[in-house]
């Protein structure tokens, strides 16, 4: 039997961006021209100069012709990475008509689509297209700001109940050769990261009500967004991708056990304000008798004064309206 492994396993360095210079197009453009037009002339110069004239002629037109494929543009956000032969030789982020050495990838690699990969749906959660076979990634990355909304995922949180939870996610590439090729499809990737953060975020805290002090995803939107933008953001660095913000759009409890906890919900708030009722009705007795006290308008022994106080509160706490008695004897009768 092979002997298990020891230590940590050993990972590839990661990529780091390097900028590159390109050509501006233009001045490469009147070049391929002027290529094209000398190479019309001495086609067509007829028979002087013989073959020295036609074979000059056709190198001015695959010079040209070749010249063709080394144009690209840049627009605003958007970086290009350089490949050649395989080799990362930078990125250009100027904007504007560029010319490069035609031997540089227009693709950095292909990935299986979504319907060739349809085993790996189910195991890694990647929503299927409808190209089939591979498609291609482009030397092109955008670095505009871009929005993922993750779907609703169905997780227990800290206590163990199912509960509904979503997050939009607000994100851009920062390194581009990090992008290109520390991960197979970087957007792929922040998806899947940003589902397993949400989800490991939601195990971490409470849905509500949770102990004094305590964070609860409910109660505590703005720590539990800046603890999943870190948790986002620690996932996604490899890729070099920065995570602008993180943010909870949906948290509801999970169908199964909803009725239940608005129930207690309903029975915490009772709680809650029965409470604040005592509470307050406690301090009205307290101000009824200080002020007869003072006033000096009727004497009460402990007795007397323990059925006024217990009268009181009814009245004070009862849920309906309380219905006077008037005593028509002596305060003892």
């Amino acid at each position: 039997m092979p002997a298990p492994l020891s230590g940590t396993i050993p990972t590839p360095p990661a990529m780091r961006e390097s900028g590159a210079a390109a050509i501006n197009g233009w001045s490469v453009l009147l070049l391929n021209l002027a290529l094209f037009v000398a190479a019309g002339l001495l086609l067509a110069g007829g028979d002087a100069g013989g073959g020295l004239r036609k074979g000059l002629g056709i190198a001015a037109m695959a010079v040209g012709v070749a010249l063709l494929f080394g144009y690209f543009t840049v627009q605003p956000n958007e970086a290009r990475v350089l490949i050649l032969f395989g080799a990362y030789e930078g990125t250009i982020r100027t904007t504007g008509f560029h010319w490069a050495n035609p031997l540089y990838a227009r693709n950095r690699g292909r990935i299986a689509s979504r319907a060739e990969a349809s085993a790996e749906v189910g195991r890694r959660g990647i929503r299927p297209i409808s190209s089939t076979g591979y498609q291609s990634l482009s030397s092109k990355l955008s670095l505009r700001v871009q929005n993922f909304n993750t779907p609703i995922l169905k997780v227990n949180d800290k206590r163990g109940n199912p509960v509904e939870i979503a997050a939009v996610v607000v994100w851009r590439v920062s390194d581009t050769a990090q992008a290109a090729f520390d991960v197979e499809d970087y957007s792929n990737y922040v998806e899947i990261q940003s589902e397993a953060a949400v989800r490991t975020i939601a195990s971490r805290y409470a849905y509500d009500r949770g102990e004094e002090q305590e964070i609860t995803l409910r109660e505590g939107a703005e720590e539990v967004a800046h603890a999943l933008q870190q948790e986002l953001q620690a996932r996604l660095l490899k890729a070099g991708v920065v995570v602008e913000e993180a943010r909870l759009t949906h948290l509801a409890y999970a169908a199964e056990i909803a009725p239940t906890m608005l129930r207690r919900q309903q029975a915490e708030a009772i709680v809650a304000a029965r409470q604040i009722i005592v509470r307050n009705a406690v301090s009205m007795v307290q101000l009824a008798l200080r002020s007869l006290d003072e006033q000096h308008l009727v004497s009460l022994d402990e007795e007397r004064r323990a059925a006024m106080i217990s009268n009181l509160l009814v009245v004070l706490c009862g849920n309906t309206e309380a219905s006077p008695v008037i005593n028509t004897g002596t305060l003892y009768t």
